[in-house]
């Protein structure tokens, strides 16, 4: 189930992937999803249907994503506020450089930008934005 809200929510805010990216994307997130490298949150709507989810590795927020229907009402914000519960420190992420939305809502939540990589992770030509928000006061 989360793997479909993966890629939904990644058909809906990454438009500079193509096909051919998201779907040889899809083994990898399968795999991240299945190992306990990361630790998932899941959110759900009133009937148990997962809407969206986070996976955090240390202070790292590693992964959150939304159905694109759950997107603008406040699900990403609980989340990440979840993940401050829990680490009470601070909090990094990196974001596609290229995903605007993403870019915002993180710096609307008090993130800031710390550094930059020309490619992702697997030297595609992604840039990442790596971001950072303090500890709590």
């Amino acid at each position: 189930a989360l793997l479909g809200v993966w890629e939904r929510s990644v058909r809906a805010t990454h438009e500079f992937l193509t096909e051919e990216d998201i779907v040889g994307l899809r083994p990898h997130v399968a795999q991240a999803l299945a190992h306990d490298a990361l630790e998932l949150w899941v959110l759900a709507d009133a009937g148990d249907a997962p809407v969206g989810f986070m996976g955090l590795a240390g202070n790292d927020i590693a992964a959150l994503f939304l159905e694109p229907a759950a997107r603008g009402k406040g699900g990403g914000r609980r989340l990440v506020e979840h993940a401050q519960a829990l680490r009470g420190g601070e909090l990094t992420v990196e974001v596609n450089e290229q995903n605007p939305a993403a870019c915002g809502f993180y710096r609307a939540l008090g993130f800031v930008v710390v550094g930059r990589s020309p490619v992702d992770d697997d030297g595609r030509p992604f840039p990442l934005l790596h971001m950072r928000r303090p500890a709590p006061v």
